[in-house]
């Protein structure tokens, strides 16, 4: 099977997983590909992402590393043995998405928690489809309309992870800011408060805010996607920007986001506080 053209963000961070362990075993691309019986080229296609690994494989190339870690060394087979496509291969045919619109689905379907603060946009996992149309609808250049119909209908199927069996848990922070502006106009602002009002009753969803009275707290201009996996080694952060999305896995930032979302946490208000705000925000509209 020739190489992947284009490898998910998550078969990228198999192949580099698997790199960092080879390298901290000190062994070349030579003995790896030697373990497995292949040419010396097909490894360095293996730690890119760009060909695939049987789950038995990342054993043996475990086992022969000496990695020691049997929790992270099933994560690396089960993401190894996921060959099924997900529902949101679909729209890679379409080419009307940006590639890291499937990536972000692809790690929220795997999660096991998602962590997100934000402060002007909400999380897209909340938002109605009257809130993503006007989002999509007011960027610079204007998208055509079935690149924003192809956009929206992808939100709305990212929707379908938290009411799967077995959702992930999702925590999420959100400043007042995000839940003033009003995309749509008012009426849409308001039926976009209650729906979150709605869902944030639903079992492993938690919805806090942040007021503006609360004053500074770090991270106040970032949106934070924090990705919790099998393991916390395979932990991820996204963070949005207007040129999309940035992936960051390195423990020294991992650490710093884990730290900046539990420092706002603690300047938000609890569930409760927050549907009664939220309510009282959505009856002045």
């Amino acid at each position: 099977m020739p190489p992947r053209s284009a490898p998910t963000e998550r078969q990228r961070r198999l192949g580099a997983e698997l790199r960092k362990m080879r390298t901290a075993a000190g062994m070349t691309t030579e003995h790896a590909a030697g373990l497995l019986g292949v040419p010396r080229t097909n490894v360095p296609n293996m730690e890119s992402g760009r060909s695939g690994i049987s789950p038995d494989r990342v054993r043996t190339l475990a086992c022969n590393y000496g990695c020691v870690d049997e929790e992270l060394v099933e994560a690396l087979a089960a993401m190894a043995a996921e060959r099924g496509k997900g529902w949101w291969e679909a729209y890679r045919d379409t080419g009307q998405l940006p590639a890291s619109f499937l990536d972000i689905a692809e790690m929220e379907w795997h999660a096991r928690r998602l962590r997100v603060a934000v402060t002007v946009h909400l999380p897209g996992l909340l938002q109605t489809e009257e809130r993503a149309r006007a989002v999509f609808e007011a960027v610079i250049p204007r998208l055509p309309a079935a690149d924003v119909d192809v956009r929206v209908a992808h939100r709305m199927d990212r929707q379908q992870v938290l009411t799967r069996p077995e959702p992930p848990a999702l925590d999420v922070i959100v400043h007042e800011a995000a839940l003033r502006m009003e995309f749509g106009g008012p009426a849409v602002a308001r039926r976009q408060l209650e729906h979150i009002l709605y869902v944030s009753e639903w079992p492993d969803m938690t919805v806090r805010v942040i007021p503006f009275k609360a004053g500074g707290f770090p991270g106040a201009g970032q949106s934070v996607v924090y990705v919790e996996s099998a393991v916390p080694q395979l932990d991820t952060v996204e963070l949005d920007s207007t040129h999309g999305p940035e992936f960051i896995d390195s423990e020294l930032q991992l650490r710093k986001y884990r730290a900046q979302l539990d420092a706002a946490a603690s300047v938000a208000l609890t569930p409760d506080a927050s549907r009664d705000f939220i309510r009282s925000l959505a009856h002045d509209l």
